[in-house]
């Protein structure tokens, strides 16, 4: 059986590069302990990058039993040990200030995700909603997207639905709709450098760098047509 972590991540630091393998758990599930074991074996030997293991949890009682460590082997000798990193409501402040939301956006919807299930949870997630509506200092879709996606179809999760699409004027604001085209834009180039690849088609740098930084999305959409029937990548341009 293949089996595939939720996310996976490679994170470049002043002090080296790490894999950090991102794992979302409702609940405790022993046969987790041998998945987690795989992947992060599997990844080291794959890659030869350090891999750490991020669960993220929104059951207290889950975050105890995921911190571990969880160990693999008989009763008289652990063989192997996964010590994971966990983010759950009771490590995770309450994000429930706008203020404090808007400091630290990224955060505050980790806050939101993590306390879905705790008394405060709207509270945290109206601060989230008016601080990602007023941001200018960062890409509020991603953090949109990111909440959703963690609350999934909980109470929590309707409620943040809601508070998003009730004020649709920021839907319709300058700064998300600049979002949203810069994101289409580069949807655009990776479709066609990828139907240039598949193809066998030479693409020199300059020409990936010109079509990967493109922000047109009229002229995106022409080339895309182009690299279809292209032949050589002259055919793009002509």
């Amino acid at each position: 059986m293949e089996r595939r972590t939720d996310t996976l991540l490679r994170v470049d630091t002043a002090e080296g590069a790490f894999l950090l393998l991102v794992e979302a758990q409702r609940q405790d599930k022993e046969e987790k302990i041998s998945a987690w074991a795989y992947y992060l074996a599997h990844v080291y030997a794959k890659y030869d990058v350090p891999p750490v293991l991020l669960v993220i949890t929104q059951a207290t009682k889950t975050a105890a039993w995921a911190r571990g460590p969880l160990c693999i082997g008989p009763p008289q000798w652990t063989s192997l040990s996964v010590h994971p990193v966990v983010f759950g409501p009771d490590n995770i402040p309450a994000v429930t200030d706008y203020e404090a939301a808007a400091k630290d956006i990224p955060l505050a919807t980790l806050s939101a995700i993590t306390h879905a299930e705790q008394a405060d949870i709207d509270d945290i997630i109206e601060a989230l909603a008016t601080a990602v509506k007023t941001t200018e200092s960062m890409d509020p879709a991603l953090f949109i997207e990111l909440t959703t996606r963690g609350l999934g179809d909980s109470r929590a999760g309707n409620v943040w639905r809601q508070l998003m699409t009730v004020d649709t004027s920021f839907f319709q604001s300058q700064i998300f709709q600049d979002v949203r085209a810069a994101g289409e834009a580069k949807g655009e180039a990776k479709a066609i450098l990828r139907i240039l690849d598949n193809r066998k088609i030479p693409v020199p740098e300059d020409i990936r760098s010109r079509i990967a930084t493109c922000t047109d999305l009229d002229q995106l959409t022409s080339w895309l047509d182009r690299a279809i029937d292209a032949k050589t990548i002259d055919d793009l341009f002509e």
